[in-house]
């Protein structure tokens, strides 16, 4: 597995030793991720939206709607950034100053291509797979007119740093802060609540396995 390129958009600058240049970090960000949030510049300004994610090999899978203008433009060739966040909690120094958070980001960088139309189903299930595991078992198949209304983006995990301070000091011996008033560390992570099933569901209908999974993996991981 290659390491990741240092370039003039990839490099961290501020917290240098926190960057992991491994792409076994970017692919475990990546793959403990439901969403991301991508930005591109539209008539001269910046516009960003989360949109659901999933990974496809050295590729990173994205989609909506083939109405969508902003989709429109990263098909187009737009260039992109992409940016996902695990927030792992929050760090209460002895000053605001020196409070920060704990994390684990990766921010990729690129264009974006468009899956043809022989792969785009085979791509959708991937990206179901990766959001919902096991519920294309459970539900109908896509129709071709879904299909057709979808359009389904590659990014490529070219260009990309990755920043994990998960295990940064909250403080260090000897700063000369007060030691009477309370430091430490305030841990986050996502977890998932009970089914709520919709009232239009049939009585009697039980809570799929496919949605048990998809909570425990959530469970496991703490993060989204």
């Amino acid at each position: 597995m290659t390491e990741l390129p240092l370039t003039t958009l990839t490099r961290v600058r501020r917290g240098a030793h926190h960057q992991r240049t491994d792409r076994a970090a970017l692919y475990d960000i990546v793959d403990n991720a439901l969403y991301a949030t991508v930005a591109i510049v539209r008539d001269d300004r910046p516009v960003a939206l989360p949109v659901g994610i999933g990974r496809d090999g050295d590729d990173l899978l994205i989609h909506g709607s083939t109405g969508s203008d902003f989709f429109r433009r990263i098909a187009a060739g737009a260039a992109l950034s992409l940016t996902i966040t695990h927030l792992l909690g929050l760090k209460y120094a002895r000053s605001l100053f020196d409070s920060s958070m704990r994390y684990r980001c990766a921010v990729v960088h690129g264009v974006a291509s468009v899956v043809a139309p022989d792969e785009k189903e085979s791509a959708l299930l991937a990206l179901g797979e990766h959001l919902m595991p096991g519920r294309s078992a459970d539900v109908r198949a896509m129709t071709a007119r879904e299909i057709a209304a979808t359009m389904v983006l590659r990014v490529p995990l070219a260009e990309a740093s990755v920043k994990d301070n998960a295990g940064s000091l909250v403080e260090v011996d000897d700063d000369g802060e007060d030691r009477a008033v309370w430091a430490g560390m305030l841990p986050l992570r996502l977890v998932a609540g009970e089914p709520i099933t919709s009232p239009q569901t049939a009585a009697g209908t039980t809570v799929p396995e496919s949605l048990r999974r998809a909570a425990a993996r959530i469970a496991a991981s703490g993060t989204a």
